[in-house]
């Protein structure tokens, strides 16, 4: 007849729209005794067999008071129920120091002069009760719920719980002293009326038990944590331990002699918002992201920054993410843009920038130095028909890598470049260094002890320098070496009128250049050429579906002829 328990006691979290006080949770303690499951499985047994199997198991059924075996009960958020420990502290009116006792010793009296409270074993701690912050450290971090690892609270937990009952029997005690004197915080009774609107920090609410055998009611030791709920106030409420939701019951065993155990249930029991209410609240808060939205855009207003007319603007976000392939660590990335004619920027534009010094990672088989460097930058296109170059040149980030050692000599790794991406959005471009290379042993050795190393004079040399006027450029005996890679993560923006005025009259956007005019010359070079690589490819793939005969064949009278 072992019981199968939940052993999930962690928390969880929950998110909500409506509000907190409306939260009802359903609690129900049961004490397991030899009696009452004997009871359990024989009911079972026979009401599987025969009906009326109920009737004659009833003298097994355990008697006792009301209460004292199970106890349901249905409570609201930060609803108060007092213990019989409560209920007998605050009938004494001495022991009612602060504005929220004294409430508690009028709702009490009310109780008494009616039928009574409607709990027996079960009450709660609300979020203002001087009880929620002073819970014994066992009941603060119960190990009676069965969890999969045994733990206890640490020392530091246990210290800070000594300490907030010695400041709970010191606030006792020091009654005679006037208030003045006392550096203890206590609520006002202005603040208990109104702290469901003034407190938007976490708000806690504790549901206890008091496990006590029958006729031992009362008694501090013998209260137990059932259940723990915070809520921040935006909507997040967690619950400790979580809602049974139709699993097994959780199991708490009482510490003493007897150790009984009891089984808890804890269920969510709101009541579920109708279609009608649910298509209202809907409705509201679509109301409310319009009107939000409308505000939003009367503090943009409705003018947008447009360049003016025969104008590109272009505006990059970009980020060096990583170097990886280079002979040395403690790299450093020394970059600059250069811009063609016809471009421009703004005066205070920053056109050069450095990195920090990284140390690589190995990752694989390569070593990677990640920097993850971000820059931005803007520039202007003015488009002139009458220019005498055919092809917009677009603007180039030229970088070169180096590297420091430990007496922070430094050596050059490599040199690149990168183009301007000529359509907007996302590209992640890894970009090939080669840095000059200088035969000899005399130069590896100068490199590994000195850190001299050869360099370029004009960095643009990786690409065609901005200098150079003739119509071939030659890198005849000029030695170089293949050295990493970097890898550049780029952000692009480009806005024009030319883009709205096509938009607005349906057309289809082209390329850039189409659309600002006198441009169209590059436009028809690259159809070309796209043309020429797709039946060239069409051309190889025919040829390798041949057969080899053939192929010999034809290559043997093409050598003849």
């Amino acid at each position: 007849m072992a019981d199968s328990w939940n052993t999930d006691t962690g928390e969880a979290v929950y998110r909500s729209r409506d509000a907190v006080k409306n939260l009802k949770i359903r609690v129900r303690i049961e004490r397991v005794t030899s009696t009452a499951a004997l009871s359990q499985h024989l009911q079972q047994h026979v009401l599987s067999q025969q009906d009326g199997g109920a009737i004659e198991l009833e003298t097994l059924t355990p008697q006792g008071q009301k209460g004292d075996n199970d106890e349901e009960l249905v409570v609201g958020w930060q609803e108060k129920l007092f213990s019989q420990y409560e209920m007998e502290l605050f009938q004494n009116e001495s022991a009612c120091q602060t504005p929220l006792d004294r409430q508690y010793l009028t709702e009490i009296r009310a109780l008494n002069k009616a039928k009574g409270r409607r709990n027996h074993r079960v009450f709660t701690y609300t979020d203002h009760d001087r009880f929620t912050s002073c819970l014994p450290i066992q009941q603060l971090y119960p190990t009676d719920l069965l969890t999969t690892t045994k733990s206890g609270p640490t020392f530091l937990a246990e210290r800070m719980a000594s300490v907030r009952n010695r400041r709970q029997e010191r606030r006792t005690l020091d009654s005679s002293i006037p208030k003045s004197k006392i550096v203890i915080w206590e609520p006002t009774e202005e603040f208990v009326k109104n702290s469901h609107v003034v407190n938007n920090a976490m708000q806690t609410m504790h549901i206890m038990a008091d496990l006590a055998p029958p006729g031992r009611l009362g008694q501090k030791e013998n209260e137990y944590l059932l259940l723990t709920i915070k809520t921040d106030g935006s909507g997040t409420v967690i619950v400790k331990p979580d809602f049974n939701k139709g699993k097994e019951p959780y199991r708490i065993v009482t510490v003493g002699e007897k150790r009984e155990v009891w089984r808890l249930n804890v269920e969510n029991v709101c009541t579920a918002m109708q279609p009608e209410e649910k298509e209202r609240e809907q409705n509201m808060y679509k109301d409310l992201y319009v009107r939000h939205k409308e505000y939003l855009n009367s503090l943009v207003g409705p003018d947008f920054e447009m360049p003016p007319l025969g104008i590109l603007r272009y505006m990059m976000n970009g980020e060096i993410v990583s170097a990886k392939g280079f002979e040395y660590d403690n790299l450093y990335i020394h970059f600059f843009m250069e811009l063609p004619n016809n471009w421009s920027s703004l005066p205070f534009q920053s056109h050069s920038g450095v990195t920090q010094t990284c140390r690589a990672k190995t990752l694989g088989k390569e070593n990677v130095a990640f920097f993850s460097y971000p820059f931005s930058f803007e520039a202007f296109y003015m488009s002139e028909k009458e220019s005498e170059e055919p092809i917009l040149q677009w603007p180039v980030i030229y970088f070169k890598v180096l590297s420091l050692d430990s007496w922070q000599r430094y050596r050059t790794e490599g040199y690149g470049y990168l183009l301007f991406p000529a359509m907007p959005g996302k590209h992640t471009i890894t970009c090939h260094t080669w840095r000059p290379l200088q035969t000899g042993t005399v130069s590896s050795l100068r490199r590994f002890f000195i850190g001299g190393s050869p360099e370029l004079e004009d960095p643009s040399y990786v690409r065609i320098p901005g200098t150079f006027k003739g119509e071939r450029l030659s890198r005849f005996g000029f030695c170089t070496e293949t050295t990493g890679s970097v890898t550049f993560n780029l952000h692009c923006i480009q806005q024009a009128r030319a883009f709205v005025d096509a938009t607005v009259m349906k057309k289809r956007r082209q390329k850039v250049l189409e659309q600002l005019g006198g441009f169209s010359q590059q436009g028809a070079v690259c159809t070309i050429l796209e043309a020429f690589q797709r039946a060239r490819k069409k051309m190889q793939d025919a040829r390798e579906g041949l057969p080899r005969d053939l192929v010999n064949t034809t290559s043997q009278q093409h050598a003849e002829s």
